[in-house]
């Protein structure tokens, strides 16, 4: 080649190279310290033949230390631990496999095989409240302000209690699986409190729309293929909106004194219901009595009639004597009388008694005069 010599080739004196004279005028360019040219690039693949042609530095321990770096790393990559509250779900190539790996040691083929890690404890996601766990930076106390059937607007705080109960879908089928359960469960709310009464809200029948949401949260999170399984909804708090919750507190306190008010009232006239019931029951029996007692005076008093008939026909003197004298001794038993015997035993009467005065009892007024 050309560039083999520096003293020349093929009847020329270059001085230094194929293109002529080298830079920096003759004589073969610049020269190392100590004397020399500067090495040309066949001296240099020269060099770095004979350096391989020793072998690696520090020989065949090299390739196996390598080696063994390299099992250790895949190693480390293929053995796995799936902690006591979490389940595994190995993937091949991406895709789910249908076994679940539990709690414990676990080995994997990998990169061919990754597993992903699921907690499958009890999650609380609350809503209404700015301080909720697990909230998104947008969320805020406005979230439970909604409108009741009765045209209200009420602020209720809840929490909805779930837990994963198929790790496949839950991992694959919905992107932000908290949101979603938060989204699902705050629409149920709406259109339960939508159809209600701000009162059943309030205190009437809230243990019914807890029921009622957990169904459609339920069936709505089941035709996403979620994975979820919603355990329990806890109305923590329902009320009027903070703006007016004192005319909320004012109107509960008169209606507090209605109910008092009713109560006093209705107390009152059954008191009064139940004397005017006492003196009317009273009544009643003692006109049940006098009509008895009546009744059986007469029923005697017939059949004494009847009796003294029956004695009448069977000696008729008899029977007119004894009922005169009887008679006579009902008329005369009562009234005043005076009785003066006429004969010898009468005789000497002064003609004029004051008879008046010889009543018992009777008080004798004296006159005197001058």
């Amino acid at each position: 080649m050309p560039w083999e010599s520096n003293g020349g080739g093929g009847g020329r004196n270059n001085n230094g190279g194929p293109w002529g004279q080298a830079p920096g005028g003759g004589g073969g360019g610049p020269r190392r310290p100590g004397g020399g040219n500067t090495p040309n690039l066949e001296d240099i693949l020269n060099r770095g033949r004979d350096q391989f042609k020793g072998g690696l530095p520090g020989g065949r321990w090299a390739i196996i230390g390598g080696i063994l770096a390299v099992l250790a790393f895949w190693g480390a990559n293929s053995v796995y631990t799936v902690a006591p509250q979490e389940v595994g779900v190995e993937l091949r190539f991406g895709k789910p496999k249908p076994e679940l790996a539990g709690p414990g040691l676990h080995f994997l083929l990998w990169p061919v095989d990754t597993v992903e890690r699921v907690t499958t404890t009890l999650n609380q996601t609350q809503i209404g409240t700015a301080t909720a766990t697990g909230s998104r930076p947008s969320q805020s106390a406005s979230d439970g302000l909604m409108l009741s059937g009765d045209q209200n607007i009420v602020n209720v705080q809840f929490s909805v209690f779930w837990a994963i109960d198929n790790p496949q879908d839950y991992l694959f089928n919905v992107r932000d699986q908290e949101s979603m359960v938060r989204f699902a469960a705050e629409s149920a709310m709406r259109e339960v409190v939508g159809r209600r009464p701000a009162q059943d809200i309030y205190s009437d029948d809230r243990s019914g729309i807890s029921e009622e949401v957990l169904q459609i949260i339920r069936t709505t999170l089941d035709s996403y293929g979620l994975g979820v399984n919603v355990t329990q909804i806890l109305i923590e708090n329902a009320g009027p909106p903070a703006e007016v919750i004192d005319a909320f507190n004012e109107v509960q306190r008169a209606r507090q004194d209605e109910t008092r008010l009713q109560e006093e009232a209705r107390s009152y006239a059954n008191t009064l219901l139940g004397d005017a019931r006492g003196r009317a029951a009273a009544l009643r029996e003692e006109a049940a009595a006098y009509t008895n007692r009546v009744v059986q005076e007469a029923t005697g008093e017939s059949e004494r009639f009847n009796a003294i008939y029956a004695e009448y026909v069977n000696a008729p003197e008899v029977t007119r004597k004894r009922l005169f004298l009887e008679t006579m001794e009902q008329v005369m038993g009562s009234s005043e009388k005076v009785l003066v015997e006429t004969g010898a035993g009468g005789q000497g009467v002064i003609p004029y008694l004051p008879l008046p005065e010889l009543r018992p009892g009777a008080t004798t007024n004296t006159t005197t005069g001058n």
